[in-house]
């Protein structure tokens, strides 16, 4: 094995986990997230600007607002899971730059001026953080349901402000029956990866 991480280890992580689609009422609690974001938030991120802000969706009413903002699919397991995530890019992040990054705080005003910029990076570093994110979730003994099946801009006006953009919305929680559908395949090394 050419891995340092051990077998059980990158099977939780990576080779049987899925994603899931159906929960049991088993809750999510406040001290498994705040260990999820403790392990996920040193992943690396451009200036380590950590862009990513995360909604969760705890109420009743919140859930209430939030499922018919979903595409249809989406709005039975969103109704359903235990806790609910809104990961959104902060397009705002540069002002904690000079906080996140003192070996260069005058990357916030020589990079960063432009909104266009922000929004640019803000949104591929966000995404990168949430597949930590999801990574994280597993990692608690959680699955993971991401989905990009939703009203961006309903749910950015229903939940955030206009200095986020939601990226993506997980369901978390312990898998239900029929959680995970089969696996779809995946391309061979040979087909993704080239020497120069």
């Amino acid at each position: 094995m050419s891995l340092v991480l051990d077998a059980a280890a990158q099977d939780l992580l990576f080779r049987e986990a899925h994603t899931a689609n159906t929960f049991t009422d088993e809750p999510v609690t406040e001290e498994q997230v705040q260990a999820i974001y403790n392990l996920v938030k040193f992943g690396p991120t451009a200036f380590n600007q950590t862009p990513l802000r995360v909604t969760l969706v705890r109420s009743e009413e919140a859930r209430a607002r939030l499922v018919p903002l979903m595409s249809e699919g989406n709005r039975p397991k969103t109704s359903t899971a235990p806790l609910t995530a809104i990961l959104s890019a902060d397009n705002e992040f540069h002002e904690e730059l000079p906080h996140l990054f003192p070996a260069f705080p005058q990357a916030k005003d020589i990079f960063y001026t432009e909104r266009s910029a922000r929004e640019r990076d803000a949104k591929l570093n966000a995404a990168l953080q949430a597949a930590y994110f999801i990574i994280g979730v597993r990692a608690a003994g959680l699955g993971a349901g991401p989905m990009t099946g939703f009203d961006g801009e309903a749910v950015r006006k229903e939940f955030l402000d206009d200095d986020h953009t939601p990226l993506i919305v997980i369901n978390i929680g312990k898998p239900g029956e029929a959680a995970q559908k089969p696996r779809g395949p995946r391309l061979a090394y040979e087909d993704v990866v080239k020497t120069v």
